[in-house]
């Protein structure tokens, strides 16, 4: 595998997780269900996992970046894990509707661990001539980190507008700027 080959996996990575929090934000309001505070520590992680992926499309491929990935995604499993603990006593409803049969919160700790054995696959066949050559960012590259950028800005515009300044309530209703 060349340096080209793992930036388009990490051009894939950074879009597949773009469009699942760009998904989880269309559910958001095509459903009128608000995250609760957990979902919105999960988009976090997201954003933290989208983060390190945006760093290797930028510069090029760097162990520490993964680094980054590999933080935010075991900070959403973490999340994602204690919102299905909440919810696994039988009778215990779950939050928000399921999609596929599984919750957002069970999705996105199987996106969480997926992500995590990639990224870990992808550090054991790690070549130093991946980052020890100059880096150009391509087309693709370039629009994809723009979709992303503007994705985790609808989300930190809508988070505002659940909570405002304040603590997020634990189980939203409305929304604060618009109540």
């Amino acid at each position: 595998m060349n340096r080209d080959h793992v930036s388009l996996l990490n051009t894939l990575g950074l879009f597949g997780m773009t469009l699942v929090l760009l998904i989880g934000f269309v559910l958001q309001f095509a459903l009128n269900e608000l995250p609760c505070p957990l979902c919105l520590l999960q988009r976090i992680g997201f954003i933290m996992v989208m983060f390190g992926f945006l760093l290797n499309v930028k510069y090029g491929p760097e162990q520490r970046h993964y680094g980054i990935v590999l933080i935010g995604a075991l900070f959403g499993a973490a999340t994602s894990l204690r919102q299905i603990s909440l919810h696994v006593i039988p009778g215990t409803p779950g939050y928000g509707s399921p999609v596929l049969g599984m919750h957002y919160y069970t999705w996105a700790f199987v996106l969480f661990a997926a992500t995590i054995f990639a990224v870990a696959v992808l550090l054991m066949m790690w070549r130093e001539e991946w980052s020890s050559k100059p880096f150009t960012m391509n087309g693709l590259g370039k629009w994809v980190c723009l979709l992303a950028l503007a994705v985790v800005a609808l989300n930190i515009l809508s988070t505002f507008a659940e909570c405002g300044p304040y603590q997020c309530p634990d189980n939203p209703v409305s929304y604060w700027l618009l109540s």
